[in-house]
């Protein structure tokens, strides 16, 4: 039987996107939670020290990378390692998280995930070498997998439903701030101190959110207990990882052996998992959840788009000081604006899907951000910076919208006896995306050298890489247009807006 939760993702949604909706869900309590009254203010900055963390920690690392790769004597472009091995790290252990809380408890994974984020922390920090920094980012990913879900968790369940408004208000502020300090503060430590501050900036604030956990978090299971899909996840698990590392090594010079061998281990097992879910009840990932046709655009389509995201800040911090020859101080302040203009969006969002419906404004919205980021090919040392700082703005404004779409009509057609699945397997699809982002641009970037038989980057390289990266999120325009014009009005309020629209003309 199915484990019941009531879904929270459209009261949440676009928080970072990567990491929402996870399992933004929660178990219905038989009884009033114990956070009631003014205690949820404290638990939910206790979680949100946690959300935090994860979002500053992978804004500041993006505008390092120059000064990563020169102190460990490799490339740029193969630091996408490391953001990869993070991203797949999220992707792989979200699913078990939910099982984990209810199993052990909400406050002590919440706890653990904390201590197991900070270790891979400090190993990033005393990294020497590539192949220490991957395994040290990819432990600091099953951390932040069960953190953030799992923090939401503690959250959902400890604080009455009266409440539940201002405390996701306090909760997701984090993940908006986040990503708009990140760039800059990044540019302060590399520019001032050392690119390992960075690693280290993580020791303080997880330490308080431990301890506020402990002091403050109650102990919460679930009431039901499902089995865990062992099988599931180990199929899983090395189907996406060597898919995706198979993908990412494809690019890189004297690897196509191993590359195919890892993508050709990847498509078995991926097969194997296939099979695997059609004959479980309770599959880790569930595949049939692709009937379900706004599920379905929603993945396909958001994923499309979140390999652009994915791609912009791994490209831009390179291409302004590789390319521009920027500091990286300059560099993250430009690279804000993104998120700036992210969070612009937020206000607008719900009063234009009222008034234009899901399928028009993703299409409109799709259409504009892949222009943007298109237009980043053009960028050269001589533009304004206030003409680039418009265009990254409008960019993110329009993707953070279609995310917030995206993250809504996922789950306007789910049963609640399918929304915990229906969560985690919309979570996989988006971390995922996010590495093969990266991926596809550290591969695109490498195409003009190696064409043209040469070692060093051209500005040329860059206008080819944003170029297949934006022509990636434009094809998401194919499956914007296959939605219903009426498809998740229940949630935008559209089809009331023109019923009473239609109302008014007759009456008039």
């Amino acid at each position: 039987m199915r484990w019941r939760r009531r879904n929270l993702a459209s009261m949440s949604a676009d928080v970072g996107d990567g990491l929402a909706p996870a399992v933004e869900a929660v178990t219905t309590p038989t009884k009033a939670p114990p956070g009631g009254g003014s205690g949820y203010r404290a638990i939910a900055l206790v979680v949100a020290a946690a959300l935090f963390m994860q979002q500053l920690d992978g804004t500041v690392l993006t505008v390092a990378l120059p000064t990563m790769a020169r102190d460990l004597g490799t490339s740029a472009t193969s630091l996408s390692l490391a953001l990869t091995s993070y991203l797949l790290a999220l992707a792989l252990f979200i699913p078990a998280s939910g099982t984990l809380a209810d199993r052990f408890g909400s406050r002590t994974i919440f706890c653990v995930a904390i201590a197991i984020f900070l270790a891979g922390s400090i190993l990033c920090a005393q990294a020497g070498t590539l192949p220490m920094l991957v395994a040290a980012r990819f432990l600091q990913g099953i951390g932040g997998a069960m953190m953030v879900p799992v923090g939401r968790l503690v959250l959902l369940r400890s604080v009455a439903k009266e409440d539940m408004v201002q405390a996701l208000s306090w909760l997701v502020m984090p993940a908006l701030i986040g990503p708009i300090l990140g760039p800059p503060l990044g540019g302060f430590i590399v520019t001032w101190l050392d690119w390992r501050w960075i690693f280290y900036l993580n020791l303080p604030i997880g330490i308080a959110g431990i301890v506020g956990a402990l002091l403050l978090v109650p102990e919460i299971r679930g009431d039901s207990r499902p089995r865990f899909d062992t099988s599931g996840f180990f199929l899983s698990g090395v189907a996406l990882g060597c898919l995706l590392f198979g993908f990412e090594l494809s690019s890189r010079p004297g690897t196509g052996r191993v590359a195919l061998a890892l993508l050709g281990i990847g498509l078995v097992f991926g097969l194997g998992y296939v099979r695997h879910a059609r004959r479980t009840s309770d599959p880790i990932l569930d595949p049939r959840l692709m009937r379900i046709d706004t599920f379905r655009l929603s993945v396909i389509a958001g994923s499309l788009t979140r390999i652009t995201q994915g791609a912009q800040p791994f490209l831009l911090p390179l291409l302004f000081q590789l390319g521009f020859g920027l500091s990286a101080a300059t560099t993250g302040t430009i690279t804000m604006v993104g998120a700036i203009g992210a969070l612009a969006m937020k206000a607008l969002a719900p009063r234009v899907l009222r008034r234009w419906g899901f399928r028009d404004s993703l299409i409109v919205s799709g259409l504009v951000s892949s222009l943007g980021y298109a237009s980043c090919a053009l960028f050269r040392p001589d533009w304004p910076v206030a003409a680039m700082v418009a265009v990254l703005a409008l960019s993110g404004f329009f993707t953070s919208f279609q995310f917030t779409g995206y993250n809504a009509i996922a789950y306007a057609d789910v049963e609640k006896q399918e929304m915990s699945a229906a969560t985690s397997l919309y979570a996989t699809f988006q971390q995922l995306t996010l590495s093969l982002g990266i991926c596809t641009a550290a591969t695109a970037l490498e195409l003009g050298p190696r064409l043209a038989h040469r070692e060093a980057l051209h500005l040329g390289d860059f206008s080819l890489a944003f170029v297949i990266v934006a022509g990636i999120s434009a094809s998401a325009l194919f499956w914007n247009r296959r939605f219903a014009h009426d498809a998740g009005a229940a949630m935008s309020g559209h089809r009331r807006h023109s019923e009473t629209n239609g109302r008014t003309a007759g009456q008039g």
